[in-house]
């Protein structure tokens, strides 16, 4: 769809309800050595799939680079953030028909401090429903939770 608002911007619209504001999204290669769209001129090895998605040449997932502000008074980063995101960024591929790669997050305040940061393996994204239920996703997430 034309009109369809990208990845990021979907996010965002859905993050900001749970007071989680998107100051970074990048989706790179499947090789992480930068020549992905992170400044939108990158195209090494990256392709846009029928739906507008950035994927790579092997139909892999690229991996996706998102930092956020959350006006949590939590000194860290909490299950009930890290909840959030995931439901929003799953319900946005879904609706679009498209996989995430591995994702790594950081969580900042308000005032731009690291709150800490966590990650999802792209593999835990494909078994997400096969060979993995929602509370061993959710257990392998929270397990990689890294505080400031």
């Amino acid at each position: 769809m034309s009109d369809e608002r990208p990845v990021a911007v979907a996010l965002e619209n859905r993050l900001m309800s749970h007071g989680i504001y998107v100051t970074a999204f990048e989706q790179g290669d499947r090789d992480g050595d930068g020549n992905g769209n992170e400044d939108g001129n990158g195209d090494a090895n990256v392709d846009e799939n029928q739906n507008g998605h950035e994927t790579t040449g092997d139909e892999q997932p690229a991996p996706i680079v998102l930092e956020y502000e959350t006006v949590s008074e939590a000194p860290g980063v909490t299950s009930n953030e890290v909840g959030a995101v995931l439901r929003s960024l799953l319900a946005v591929a879904e609706e679009r028909e498209w996989q995430p790669g591995r994702l790594e997050a950081t969580s900042l305040t308000t005032d731009g401090d690291r709150r800490g940061s966590w990650h999802v393996e792209a593999a835990w994204f494909e078994g997400l429903s096969n060979e993995l239920s929602q509370v061993e996703f959710s257990q392998r997430v929270l397990e990689t939770i890294s505080q400031a």
